[in-house]
């Protein structure tokens, strides 16, 4: 894939230089990478990563029009500020995808294509997930392997990530799915907390 480019970097925005002072690498390094499972974690770490390096011009606008002798600096430096922010998003975006996704995706060299054939891609993949956390959040039993504490934060995460899927668990239904999951030893907490 080549270097990434470190160090500062200067971009041009409306005909002014804008640094950004953090290699992407180091950035790509705080989003989580692409699996099966996490499609709309990754897909919005992206979009606010891209956002905030202030790359996402490729994902927000139209590729301008090609340069040529008749351009106006305005236009030359738009374009020049589009493709450097197509380059580096690209770029970010395969960083962060686990290889044996990225081969299965079309080669692309346009950033908002290539996150919309990830996004085509995963979009089943995250129903079919959801699915799955919700049937183990309705089966979950309580194993005394560990805490008490430990198993309603781990059932309070999976309602969080079935969230993160862009659907929602109710509070009443997940006290109710915890309390569901306690075994009988813990009838008299069941029955003082309703």
């Amino acid at each position: 894939m080549g270097k990434v480019e470190k160090g500062p970097a200067v971009t041009m925005r409306e005909g002014k230089k804008v640094t950004i002072p953090t290699s992407l690498h180091s950035l790509a390094l705080g989003v989580p990478l692409l699996t099966v499972s996490n499609f709309s974690e990754w897909y919005e770490d992206v979009q606010f990563t891209l956002g905030v390096l202030d790359l996402d011009m490729t994902l927000l606008e139209d590729k301008p029009v090609d340069i040529t002798e008749d351009s106006t600096a305005k236009q030359v430096v738009l374009f020049e500020s589009w493709k450097r922010a197509n380059r580096l998003s690209l770029m970010f975006m395969k960083m962060t995808i686990e290889n044996n996704i990225k081969t299965s995706l079309p080669q692309t060299i346009n950033a908002l294509e290539y996150l919309k054939a990830v996004e085509d891609r995963f979009r089943f993949a995250d129903k079919s997930f959801s699915s799955t956390i919700m049937a183990k959040l309705t089966i979950i039993k309580y194993d005394g392997n560990r805490g008490v504490q430990d198993h309603i934060l781990n059932m309070a995460n999976k309602a969080v990530k079935f969230k993160t899927l862009g659907m929602e668990v109710d509070e009443t239904f997940l006290v109710q799915f915890i309390l569901n999951s306690l075994p009988s030893q813990f009838d008299a907490f069941k029955i003082h907390y309703k």
